[in-house]
């Protein structure tokens, strides 16, 4: 565990940018720092590896005081990935994930046997190993940064804003990535960020500070979002946060219905059982199950559905793994209000309305409340 104990720290102009902070970081879990621009999120993750030296306070890892080690020592303990990941240029991909090991003592064939090993790991293609940073993508550098950091297995990784330079849709496979690669090793990361919805997303545990360097809220996502500490934690959380609440809801109990499915090559009898199982149109699929799109089922020819007619099915959510959130969004942006749910072969596993998703999700707040004053009056 990482304990920062009443840490301050003040510039010789007599600007503080953190101010008297205290924060426990689990072990085995991700803890996100998110705030404002000027908080102090990213010069506390500089105190934890000593980049930055606490006017005041104390940092212990594990128990022991973070000053009682020489500098280079504790830094070589943790991995340390930033923005733009931070790449020698002048290093192959594979030299540049090997460095830590190699200032270690570790043996030439032995670093690059682990940085082989970690560009695997982190999705990289092995066919990169002797390129050089410059011949990267966005993402593909960020991925080596973090290959870097954990080139020799650190207990701790501090990330600072590692994502914020790319794409939105490289940004989420990279969040996607440090999640599963979280899930097989299990470090205590800390990782700074000044997005919400990354925070929420990736975080075990999310501290939000203020401006001046003063925690505002410690709690895990689901928390945060039902219950913000105050007016300022529900300003930074905005408008949408009942609709980020919705993420940490299951859609498994939603109500599919499988009756307004119909195959391709559908049968005039099996078309008009369809159009009377109570949904506005049809979804027709293909011979493997899988959606092809919605329509009319006076517009649907018996034996051989045309499909270039079709209204879009839109994106599908997978029933039982993606949250409520993602079934209502799937559902919002449907041309007929529905959202079509499908197996993980993306075969259509039934459909749902919004009228049913509603119903779902003010079950999921009374289930929720219920379990809540059940542990407020448990003995």
């Amino acid at each position: 565990m990482i304990r920062i104990d009443a840490v301050t720290k003040r510039y010789p102009d007599g600007t503080v940018a953190v101010d008297r902070l205290s924060l426990e970081i689990p072990d085995r879990a991700i803890t996100v720092l998110v705030g404002p621009s000027g908080c102090g999120k990213t010069t506390t993750l500089r105190m934890i590896n000593r980049m930055v030296e606490p006017s005041e306070g104390t940092i212990l890892l594990d128990g022991v005081d973070i000053q009682q080690q020489p500098v280079n020592t504790l830094r070589r303990s943790m991995g340390y990935v930033i923005q733009n990941a931070g790449l020698f240029q002048h290093r192959t991909i594979l030299d540049n994930i090997a460095t830590v090991p190699r200032l270690l003592g570790w043996g030439k064939e032995k670093s690059r046997a682990r940085a082989r090993e970690l560009m695997e790991r982190v999705g990289l293609d092995g066919a990169l190993a002797k390129r050089y940073p410059y011949q990267l993508s966005g993402g593909q550098q960020q991925r080596v940064g973090v290959a870097r950091a954990l080139a020799a297995d650190p207990p701790v990784l501090l990330m600072d804003e590692p994502f914020s330079a790319v794409d939105p849709v490289v940004r989420k496979g990279l969040q996607d990535e440090l999640l599963r690669i979280q899930e097989e090793l299990g470090k205590t990361i800390v990782f700074v960020t000044h997005d919400i919805d990354e925070a929420v997303k990736l975080g075990t545990m999310v501290a939000v500070m203020r401006t001046g360097g003063h925690l505002a809220q410690f709690a895990p996502p689901a928390e945060l979002l039902t219950d913000p500490a105050d007016a300022f934690v529900e300003d930074f959380l905005g408008a949408d946060r009942g609709i980020r609440r919705l993420s940490f809801f299951s859609s498994a109990g939603l109500d599919l219905l499988t009756g307004p499915i119909v195959a391709v090559d559908a049968s005039a009898e099996q078309i008009a059982a369809a159009g009377r199982a109570g949904a506005p149109c049809l979804l027709v699929v293909d011979t493997d199950g899988r959606p092809l799109g919605w329509g009319e089922p006076d517009e649907l020819t018996a034996g051989s559905i045309a499909t270039d007619g079709l209204l879009s099915h839109g994106r599908p959510f997978t029933a039982g793994t993606d949250s409520l959130r993602a079934a209502l969004d799937c559902a919002v942006l449907s041309p007929t209000g529905w959202a079509v749910a499908v197996d993980g072969d993306g075969r259509a596993t039934g459909v749902v309305s919004q009228a049913s998703i509603g119903e779902a999700i003010r079950g999921a707040h009374a289930g929720r409340a219920a379990a809540g004053t059940a542990e407020k009056v448990a003995p």
